[in-house]
């Protein structure tokens, strides 16, 4: 065989051998891409996002639509040729596999994860909603999950309201980790319940649910990498009871980031006039209680599908600033946001005109 041709088929040769390796050897990372954007103002599958009754609404017009991402799975191994076709994409992005999921977890778990994490975020967008509008909101402190083959399995159930741990009355979620932390691994802490059945039949009867019980559990050592901490095995949240009914109707989204477009959809809906004056607004961000916008992930890929759709102004977590403004796509104004009362600052100028007013993200945050 002349030198020219082996070299020729042994050069096909390795580049087949090398675009089989690239196909079937996987690599450890997965895929982001702009998801669906749904206006909270709207319809969904053929029915409001917004179910408001038992108080009067108001028309609304324009758009507060939440964002979304679309991800590979937990169990998707992503190969070298899709790994490169992502890189060099302007609408995906590739990162590490355990940026999205840490090792060890599976597609239940993560699923369970932001099922939890997106109706943690609905309540909050309530809440908030609520608080801006001087609306008073009742709330409690819960156990909102109980670890499968922890101390409290079998002791403790979801929707148990923590009225006290060894007789210290708990104000917040927070209060059960702290008061628990002050015991050492193998002693005893006792937690003052109302059971969660009570609970249930004290609000369909309109009434505060007064039966308490104490469950003592011996407690266990964490399994941190740093110093063990004495934990019990129950993850503490918040219940709300709300003077009338506020129902959020979107399926197979999961995650806590449409809470700020969810509490400003609310307040529309119950207040006179356009909170957008009939402009294209989307956006992101988590939202607590008090109103307080936190930063999510993947908003570059946000920003790609909402100017997709239409939108014009993105209402932006002020921690998520820099990085969205690095790629931001043409057409689209990026405003910072802290507050809802910082949203609803933006909105009023979005809709009076006054766009030189708006707190805009740029390279530096």
């Amino acid at each position: 065989m002349p030198r020219r041709t082996a070299t020729m088929l042994a050069s096909t040769l390795m580049l087949i051998a090398l675009l089989c390796a690239g196909v079937l050897i996987p690599v450890p990372y997965a895929e982001m891409s702009p998801g669906p954007t749904v206006n909270t103002l709207g319809n969904h599958q053929g029915e409001p996002v917004l179910q408001i009754s038992g108080r009067k609404t108001y028309p609304t017009d324009g758009h507060l639509n939440m964002t979304t991402v679309r991800v590979t799975s937990v169990d998707f191994r992503m190969n070298l040729v899709e790994a490169v076709y992502g890189w060099l994409s302007r609408d995906s992005k590739v990162v590490p596999h355990d940026t999205l999921y840490p090792k060890g977890t599976t597609e239940e778990q993560s699923s369970q994860q932001n099922a939890e994490e997106f109706s943690q975020s609905q309540e909050s967008a309530k809440v908030a909603a609520l608080k801006q509008l001087d609306v008073p909101v009742r709330s409690w402190v819960i156990v909102s999950t109980v670890v499968k083959d922890s101390p409290a399995e079998g002791r403790l159930h979801a929707g148990d309201v923590i009225k006290a741990v060894d007789g210290h009355a708990v104000k917040q979620p927070s209060d059960v980790a702290r008061f628990v932390t002050k015991h050492k691994a193998g002693q005893k802490v006792v937690f003052t319940v109302v059971p969660a059945k009570d609970q249930a039949a004290a609000e369909k009867a309109h009434k505060t649910a007064t039966t308490t019980r104490d469950v003592a559990i011996t407690t266990a050592a964490s399994d941190d990498s740093g110093p063990k901490r004495a934990i019990v095995g129950i993850s503490a949240g918040t219940d709300h009871t709300f003077p009338f009914s506020i129902d959020i109707k979107l399926a197979d989204v999961g995650g806590p980031s449409a809470g700020l477009m969810f509490a400003l959809g609310i307040y529309d809906k119950l207040t006179p006039g356009s909170l957008t004056g009939g402009k294209f607004v989307a956006g992101t961000g988590t939202i607590d209680d008090n109103g307080t916008v936190g930063p999510i992930g993947g908003v570059d890929m946000k920003t790609v599908g909402a100017r997709g759709k239409g939108a014009q102004y993105f209402l932006t977590p002020a921690d998520n600033c820099a990085e969205a403004a690095a790629d931001k796509p043409s057409g689209l104004t990026l405003v910072k946001v802290k507050t809802i009362k910082d949203a609803l600052g933006a909105l009023k100028d979005i809709r009076e005109g006054k766009t030189a007013a708006l707190p805009k993200c740029t390279a530096k945050g």
